[in-house]
């Protein structure tokens, strides 16, 4: 079957290039067993990719198991996923087959594969190479027969570096690769597939479909969709449900747009920084500077002790009289890492480093950042995710910021 031919069967819409590779490659595999991952942020339409492999291929008349990974609680997903005994754990009252075993001979979609538990992974690791599995609470191997297809919205060498995925396992999952791009990299495609949901609804509904006017239509080519299809779809669903007249202008469908994104930024790429993580860094900063002009402070008043020929151990000052009065928007997430968000005013309180800091004294910025981290991560034993909570960070900056520094 060509590439239209397929799209047309799937109700795939779209003519940009990335999206027929993608549909192309999936039927390039279809006739083979070998392991697909589909990658793409969340709403892409990854789900299409596995029915079309399936539906292609020799096992098309054997069952295509869906099985939402990230949706399945840590404690039942082996159970889940390859059956149990009875009286395994606690309420096993009877034997059970898992997804494998109910797809024996066919293809088996893992959604969300990056959230399996790295348990359930090496399960997954020895299906993959064997064809084997164990029921939970069982001693014997079983057979089985599948084709396995992977989907994941996340950065799957990230969660390897991070410890969270096993590599081993995601060479063997990503044996073909097909990505699929984001509804703002599809901007032809945009208007088509608004019409094609507008007709689906009118339909549904039993109501005339609405439709664009042409500045309407720039709105929605120039927005950047963070949710992708699964966003456009509930906005033609929402316009054909609540609004009574037809001909929708660029005014009533900026109603319809999250406030957040009406400015069409283009999307986050991974060597820029957001704003929120530009904000994380300055306050790591802040507080370096704050804790330096406390412990100044105390040095200060232990040499004037000694000078004067009596020593009196410093007293801490309160949080409230040592830290000037700053405009903050959102409280922190730790009570005791204070979160400044913005600069001081003219008239307020503010910290005067050089005042504070001799010049034969003073570090660079980056070098009291490092030793920051350095310090919490020793304290912390290596835990990362404490160390991002004292500093009041994301565990995702942290990490960022360890490679940075080369603290591994």
């Amino acid at each position: 079957m060509t590439v239209q031919e397929v799209k047309q069967r799937f109700g795939i819409i779209g003519t940009q290039s990335a999206l027929d590779r993608a549909v192309f490659k999936a039927i390039q595999v279809a006739a083979t067993d070998i392991s697909v991952l589909v990658t793409g942020e969340s709403g892409v339409g990854k789900e299409n990719i596995p029915k079309i492999i399936h539906h292609l291929s020799h096992r098309k008349h054997a069952p295509l198991v869906a099985v939402n990974c990230g949706a399945i609680p840590e404690g039942t997903i082996d159970s889940e996923l390859f059956g149990h005994e009875k009286g395994a754990f606690t309420g096993a009252a009877g034997a059970r087959k898992g997804y494998f075993e109910e797809a024996d001979g066919g293809t088996i979609f893992l959604d969300e594969v990056g959230e399996l538990p790295l348990g359930t992974q090496v399960r997954l690791l020895r299906v993959l190479e064997t064809g084997e599995f164990i029921k939970v609470g069982s001693s014997k191997a079983q057979k089985v027969n599948v084709r396995v297809v992977g989907a994941t919205n996340v950065d799957m060498l990230e969660k390897i570096d991070k410890g969270q995925f096993r590599e081993d396992l995601y060479y063997r999952l990503n044996t073909v690769e097909i990505s699929l791009p984001p509804l703002r990299e599809r901007k032809g495609d945009i208007h088509l597939l608004f019409r094609k949901f507008a007709q689906d609804f009118s339909q549904k509904y039993r109501v005339p479909a609405v439709r664009l006017s042409d500045e309407a239509v720039r709105v929605l080519e120039t927005y950047r969709w963070p949710g992708n299809i699964r966003q456009l779809r509930n906005l033609v669903e929402q316009l054909c449900v609540v609004e009574s007249d037809r001909e929708i202008n660029a005014e009533v469908l900026r109603q319809y747009i999250p406030e957040i994104d009406r400015r069409s930024v283009p999307a986050r790429r991974d060597d820029a920084l957001s704003q929120s993580e530009f904000q994380t860094e300055r306050e790591i900063l802040y507080k370096v500077l704050f804790d330096m002009r406390n412990d100044l402070n105390n040095l200060k008043q232990v040499v004037a002790g000694l000078a004067g020929g009596s020593f009196q151990a410093p007293q801490a000052p309160p949080a409230e009289a040592s830290l000037p009065v700053l405009r903050h928007s959102e409280p922190a997430s730790n009570p005791e890492v204070p979160r400044y968000m913005d600069l001081p005013q003219d008239d307020e309180e503010t910290l005067d480093v050089d005042s504070a800091v001799e010049p034969d004294e003073r570090l660079s910025l980056l070098d009291l950042e490092l030793e920051t981290i350095r310090r919490v991560l020793e304290r912390h034993k290596g835990r990362r995710k404490n160390a991002a909570a004292e500093l009041g960070i994301s565990e995702r900056t942290l990490y960022r910021k360890i490679k940075q520094f080369g603290l591994d």
